[in-house]
């Protein structure tokens, strides 16, 4: 014969404080971000953004070429 053991699925007992922290959490960090980014936003509509990048130095010895002045002789076909 089977024995059956019904144990009871535990009980959790939680006062929501966690969610209250996280709430907090998210409420403090879009405030930081607000508190920055809005500022950066209006600087950016009033003045282009300008970026300087330099030019690189490109150091590379070219063979020299010697060209002929005469013409060369014409070739009968």
């Amino acid at each position: 014969m089977t024995t059956v053991v019904n144990n009871p699925a535990p009980e959790k007992e939680s006062s929501g404080s966690g969610f209250f922290a996280g709430v907090v959490l998210i409420i403090i960090f879009l405030g930081v971000v607000l508190y920055f980014a809005i500022p950066a936003i209006r600087n950016m509509q009033n003045q282009p953004i300008q970026v300087n990048v330099p030019a690189p130095q490109i150091n590379v010895e070219t063979p020299e070429v010697v060209v002929p002045d005469t013409q060369p002789a014409p070739v009968s076909q």
